[in-house]
């Protein structure tokens, strides 16, 4: 499949950019600095260009299947908008483009899956990671509207342990805690939505 990826030289990206590579898929990632992809593969294609470029996206959106974002804002606790700002381009060049498939990296406690968390969680939510939620939130309430055929996935902590292939994905989970999960199985668990429609126009809660 002929896959786009933003957000690819982040901690999860690579492991998602890795192993669409690795399962034959044709890769074309968009990112600001090249020079931090450092292997070359002749499914890979590199662009590079700014998510917040319009001629840039529809450039790299052309003759896609799907797109994966994994877009973040490294350790920035910022109050910008990135996310937000990205996907309000996202979607319209995707519906230009006529490309219908999109799975989102999230994080859990953004946007619905709040009610779900722990106490503990909710306490860290609410303070440090404030800032960042917010922006996640807009941008998926602007997805949920959208009439792509959206997957929003919901990892717990991420750590970077490698992939065991053994998490749980469900809408809903009682927490205890704070669980964690790999951002090498985040990234298996993305690529398998390539080809399910289990978690079509869905939210979907990852852990260990």
């Amino acid at each position: 499949m002929k896959i786009l990826i933003l957000g690819a030289t982040g901690p999860t990206g690579q492991h998602l950019f890795k192993q669409a590579l690795e399962q034959r898929h044709q890769v074309t990632a968009l990112v600001r600095n090249p020079s931090k992809i450092s292997i070359a593969h002749e499914k890979l294609t590199i662009i590079a260009g700014d998510v917040l470029d319009k001629n840039i996206v529809l450039k790299a959106l052309a003759g896609q299947d799907a797109v994966i974002s994994t877009l973040g804002k490294g350790q920035s606790l910022s109050s910008s908008d990135l996310i937000t700002d990205a996907v309000n381009i996202l979607i319209p060049a995707m519906n230009e483009m006529q490309i219908k498939r999109l799975i989102f990296l999230s994080g859990f406690g953004a946007g619905e899956t709040l009610v779900q968390a722990s106490l503990i969680q909710k306490i860290i939510f609410k303070t440090f990671l404030h800032n960042i939620y917010r922006d996640k939130a807009k941008a998926e309430q602007t997805i949920r509207s959208s009439n792509l055929d959206w997957t929003l996935v919901y990892p717990v902590k991420l750590n970077n342990k490698p992939a065991t292939g053994n998490y749980k994905a469900g809408e809903r989970f009682t927490m205890k805690g704070s669980p964690e999960i790999s951002r090498a199985d985040v990234a298996d668990f993305m690529l398998t939505q390539l080809s399910s429609n289990l978690f079509l126009k869905k939210g979907v809660v990852l852990m260990d």
